[in-house]
């Protein structure tokens, strides 16, 4: 079992809420737990390579980022094609998750991909990414609300 420092414990109290809008968000919440941000990152990276932090990111709240409409768009992809599809998903701003789903969803959609529009109509942007990728065979799954998204906290 892995024990920590109030130190340690202080710093990922606040790393498991929202980053401060700053700069430096990492260094003020260094200077805030008596560690420099190299120290801080380092116990991140320790953190992550023992295993006990699975991941840290960014959780986008899309209606205030002004995105009117959001979709889960997934796609039946060969599997020879499957990274090269991914790649190129991923490389257009409209998509924020672009990921395999293994085993498919409905036994054949195995590429899922969620995509934003400031607009009302999102047929534009799935048209692109279906033209892009040479894949006709998908299903919209529409956001109709969003939900209240939290990070689970260890720390209290």
């Amino acid at each position: 079992m892995t024990t920590f420092t109030i130190q340690e414990k202080n710093a990922m109290r606040m790393l498991q809420n929202d980053l401060p809008l700053t700069r430096r968000p990492f260094t003020e919440i260094a200077a805030k737990c008596g560690f420099s941000a190299p120290q801080l990152i380092g116990l991140l990276k320790k953190l992550s390579g023992s295993g006990i932090l699975r991941k840290f990111g960014a959780i986008l709240r899309h209606q205030k980022a002004g995105y009117r409409k959001n979709a889960l768009v997934v796609w039946s992809v060969e599997p020879d094609i499957m990274e090269n599809t991914g790649r190129i998903c991923a490389s257009r701003p409209y998509v924020s998750h672009c990921y395999e789903r293994n085993p498919a969803f409905q036994g054949k959609y195995n590429l899922f991909t969620m995509l934003h529009s400031r607009e009302e109509d999102l047929s534009p942007v799935i048209n692109d990414l279906s033209h892009s990728i040479g894949c006709k065979d998908y299903l919209i799954l529409e956001s109709l609300q969003e939900y209240k998204k939290t990070s689970p906290e260890y720390f209290e």
